[in-house]
This record gives structure tokens, sequence and C-alpha cells, in this order.
């Protein structure tokens, strides 16, 4: 039964389509409430996976191989180990918030958008689980075209643009990783024995001799790999479609976007590029001149032009985006610095990113409804007005910024920490972010909430009991993963001293 349970997570959304596509349409709640059913199943299994997790082995479980297309050696080969079993649990976490958020929202084709949400949950969690080299593909493609029409449909006023963005950036990454695939696939073998089983791959590539090791070959096939995931983080100079997709998207589209897509790109390089091309990582993280400093001060320049393009905005919601290119920055430089402490920071940041940009952008989305706009100085004193939800943004605001005692903080810590081991100057100059970061969020909370109320809001309503069970789940989070990080850690630490092992 175990071995089939992770199989039913994926799949249990894709079925879940099926239905809501066979309701009718005029029965909204029916359809809002099978949507929700369809995305509690998921989180269910991925809390119990997550507590049967054995966090004394590097080795996957929960795993399934069949085969698929026998004639070009593609299975289905699905498991978890410590990198994806957080952001499976994530994923299937912020289903069902994302659903909630859309309960009163969305106000044409209903059934249309939960369709294609679920079909986008199917693709996230298939990506997270796959260990064949093709599925992986396969599943990184099926969240592009539910995501192009969740905005293009759904979003504000400039969605057409936004989403023909999105689709282009991310699919011109696409092509190159699967160019990437195909030599991989090529190379990796004799005709009756190439294989796209990525724990075979990898193993291959760290052999001497063999042709999937030769640095030349890595290199390129490293840098076809990092385009497409580094459009997902997105990593400069390919961030540009973030902001406007994100202010385009519907606020549930934002928290899926920032909570989980940013990650598939960080989580991809991890479990390709770094486990599978050792040697075209060395030439770009430990090479001679700037080209062996050339991932960490992509991680620097994130930080800084995040943080400070984030401080320049006015639009609640673009502030948020540029943030969260800023602190995507931490992971790719914790990446970069290649050791323990770098890695598990890294890894610890793309979970507590996930859960807090959700809730800022949540957050958002409740004053967006109610005002019906997003510019920062048109409001003022809501603290008096909104203590609850005032209460609630000082929390995910802390927890942004890094301070102590909350999730954020360990994240960036820890990556700092292992960066500072091997790129001192970069991770000196990178703690601009932090302070600009505290900076953007202070000053937002005091124009936001602070002085005097304005008259137009004086019967602004408070946030309601649905909103702020979806707040509450992920505030939870917060706090404990602040005061407590090792559960986190402890989840994924024998995989990433696996990972340093192959590396080096």
């Amino acid at each position: 039964m175990d071995q089939i349970l992770l199989s039913l997570m994926i799949f249990i959304p894709l079925l879940g389509m099926i239905v809501v596509l066979l309701l009718p349409r005029e029965q909204e709640e029916l359809i809002k409430r099978a949507t929700l059913a369809f995305t509690l199943i998921p989180l269910i299994l991925a809390v119990y996976l997550f507590i049967n997790y054995n966090t004394s082995t590097a080795n996957t479980q929960y795993f399934v191989s069949v085969p698929w297309i026998d004639t070009f050696h593609i299975n289905y080969h699905v498991g978890i180990d410590g990198l994806s079993v957080t952001l499976l649990l994530l994923t299937a976490l912020l289903g069902p918030i994302c659903v909630l958020a859309s309960w009163r929202n969305i106000e044409k084709g209903l059934k249309a958008y939960m369709a294609l949400f679920l079909l986008l949950e199917t693709g996230m969690l298939g990506f997270f689980a796959a260990l064949d080299l093709f599925l992986f593909f396969v599943f990184f493609e099926l969240t592009l075209l539910p995501m192009y029409f969740l905005i293009g449909v759904w979003g504000g006023p400039r969605r057409e643009y936004a989403a023909i963005k999105f689709f282009l950036y991310t699919l011109f990454g696409s092509v190159l990783m699967l160019v990437a695939i195909i030599a991989v696939y090529l190379n990796s073998g004799a005709p009756d024995a190439r294989t796209f089983d990525i724990p075979t791959l990898i193993t291959l590539a760290s052999t001497p001799g063999h042709a999937l090791a030769d640095p030349g070959f890595q290199m390129w096939v490293f840098l076809g790999f990092f385009i497409g995931f580094a459009v997902k983080v997105p990593i400069f100079p390919f961030h540009t479609w973030l902001p406007d997709a994100h202010v385009e998207a519907p606020t549930a589209i934002s928290v899926i976007l920032a909570g989980v897509l940013l990650k598939m790109g960080t989580y991809g390089f991890v479990r390709i590029n770094m486990a599978m091309f050792p040697e075209g990582l060395d030439i770009f993280t430990n090479g001679d001149g700037i080209l062996g400093h050339s991932l960490a001060l992509l991680g620097f320049i994130n930080i800084v032009y995040g943080s400070f393009c984030a401080l320049a905005q006015t639009d609640f919601k673009k502030l948020v985006a540029y943030s969260s290119i800023g602190h995507m920055g931490f992971v790719i430089l914790g990446l970069a610095a290649r050791n323990p402490e770098g890695i598990n920071g890294a890894v610890l940041q793309m979970f507590n990113h996930g859960v807090i940009s959700a809730m800022l952008f949540l957050l958002v989305g409740v004053l967006y409804d109610r005002a019906h706009h997003r510019e920062i100085n048109g409001f003022g004193g809501l603290g008096s007005r909104m203590p609850i939800y005032t209460g609630i943004t000082t929390l995910a605001f802390m927890a942004s910024l890094g301070l102590p005692g909350l999730s954020g903080f360990w994240g960036e810590a820890l990556s700092l920490l292992g960066a500072f081991q091997e790129f001192e100057i970069l991770t000196i100059l990178s703690t601009i972010g932090i302070v600009v970061g505290a900076a953007y969020f202070l000053w937002t909370l005091q124009r936001v909430f602070l002085g005097a109320l304005n008259p137009k809001y004086e019967e602004l309503p408070e946030i309601n009991r649905r909103e702020i069970v979806t707040l509450v789940p992920l505030g939870i989070l917060t706090i404990v993963l602040g005061m407590f990080p090792s559960i986190a850690i402890n989840m994924f630490y024998v995989s990433v001293s696996n990972l340093v092992g192959i590396i080096n």
C-alpha cells in the first residue's frame, strides 16, 4: 500500500479535474466543495508520508518504477527523499488554501478555473516526485499550460500580456532543457543501454571515463538545464516576467507562483545540476576567475537588485513580487557554497520562503478585495480599523525580513554561513539585501497601518473567518519552524550530506 500512496497523491487532483468537468456548470457551490475535497486528500497523504519518512537514510522511499515507453527506456519512476519530501508537503498544503482563497473571488468560468487548478497541482506534485528525466520534464511542462490560462483568463487588466510573457520565457528555458535531456540520454550508454533514470544517470556522471563524466560535456548540459531552471526561480536577467505575472494573476495563483513554481527552479537545480553534473558545477562555483564565482555572483545580484526594486515599489503586490526575487537569491548563494551549511540553508529557505510568500500574497489579496487597489500610499491608519489583519501582516513582514525566532531567519542565516566560507566579499555585500528588506517592509507597515486612519476606509471590514483559515496554518508553521528549525532540517540533512559527497 505504501508504494502506491505517492502515486495516489499525484493523480488524485487529476481525477478531481475529471470529476469537476463532469459537474453541471450551474452547481458552483458543488464545484468548489469537490475541488476542495480533491486537494485535501493529497494534503492528508503528504502529511502521512512526511510523518513516516525515514530520516536516517538518503535512499529513495515510497518509490514506484514501471515501464512506460519501453522503446526509449522511459519509465514511470517516482519516489521521495529528503530533498523533495518538504516541498511535496508545501505543495499539498497550499492546494486547499488556494481553493479557499478563490472561494468568493472567481466570478466567471468557475468550473474551468477549478479544473485547471487541479491539473496544475498534479503537475507540481509529479515534478517533485519524478525520478525519470523524461517524466520530470513532462511534469515540468504540465504546469505551464494551466498557469498560462489561469493568468490569461482570470487575471487583471494586462493579463494577456503577463500570460504570454510568462509562457514565452518558460518555453525558452524548456527548449534548452529538452536539448540537454536529449544529449544526456544519447550519451548515457549504448543504444540498448540508454536510460532516463535519474539515480542511474547520477551514478554514471560520477564514473571516471564515462561520456557523462566528461567536464566539457557537463559544462554545456549544465548550462542548458541551468537556464531552464533560472527562468523559473527567477534568476537575473531572466526575472522580468515575474512582477508582471504576479501583479496580473488572481491572488491564489500568485500564492502558487511564489510558493511552489519558483521552488521548482531551485529544486530542479539541486536535483539535476548539482547531483548529476558535479564537474559542470565545479566550473561555475569553484573554477578560475569570475567564471568560478558566477553562480554566487548571480545570487548576490538577485539579493541586492530584488531588494532595491522592492524598496522602489508603490504597488503592494509588486513589492512582494520583487522581494521574492531577493529572497530566492539567498537560495542560490547557499547552493553556490556547495557545503552542508549552505545547501541545508538553501533547502530550508525554499520551504520557509514558500510559506511566508504565500502568506504575503494572501494578505495583499485580502486588502485588494476590500479597497480594490494596491497602492501603498493610498492607505494609512488601517491598524486601528483592522487589528487582526494588521497583526497577521506584521507577523508575515517580520518573518520575511528575517527576524530571529521566525522561520525566515534560519534559511538566510545558514545560507550566509555556508557562503561566507567560500565567498567572503560577496557574502558580506549580500547582507545589504537584509537591511534593505527590513527598510521596505517597515516602511510599508508604517504607510499602510500606522498614523491617522484614511477617512475613505472608516468602514473597511476586518479580515473574515475564511481568510483567517487560509492564513493560520501558514502562521503556525512560521512560528514553529522559527523556534524549532530542526523539524525541517532533520528531514533533509542526510540527503544533503549525500549530495555534498557526490559534489566533492
